[in-house]
């Protein structure tokens, strides 16, 4: 999961930084498919947080990007909460991030949320958050926030 730096407010990419992204040239021929959890529960992050089930509940399809920036690099049909996580599974139409996806040298995935129902303890407890997108990403914030199958 990805925060905003500087003022501790939860990211939505989608919604606010605009980036250059890689997106260079979209084809179905390059396009690769891919699986995988963009949050899992109970698992405390790099920044102390952690996703506890029905964070995610009634979430609907977002957008596809690359480190929390830019223009859309693929798709997503499927974001649903299950019992681990958050499991996603779209296309990654950006030839050039396919290729990384394909190769295994990118397989980090991340949220982009805004935080709705926290509880501060010992660690901040993310009760409820409105997705705003999901991202490919080199380093997720979350270790096991991963892409698991790819096709």
């Amino acid at each position: 999961m990805d925060r905003a730096a500087g003022d501790g407010a939860d990211a939505g990419g989608a919604g606010g930084e605009t980036g250059v992204c890689c997106v260079v040239e979209v084809s179905p021929e390059g396009a690769v498919a891919f699986a995988g959890y963009a949050a899992v529960f109970d698992v405390v992050d790099r920044a102390g947080d952690v996703v506890r089930r029905g964070a995610f509940a009634g979430a609907g399809v977002v957008p596809l990007l690359w480190q929390h920036r830019g223009l859309a690099v693929g798709s997503l049909s499927v974001v649903a909460e299950d019992a681990r996580g958050l499991r996603v599974e779209g296309v990654v139409a950006d030839l050039e991030l396919a290729r990384l996806v394909r190769a295994g040298a990118v397989a980090g995935l991340s949220v982009g949320y805004r935080a709705l129902s926290v509880r501060q303890g010992g660690r901040r407890e993310l009760l409820e958050v409105a997705l705003v997108e999901v991202s490919l990403v080199a380093v997720p914030m979350q270790a096991l926030a991963r892409i698991e199958v790819v096709a």
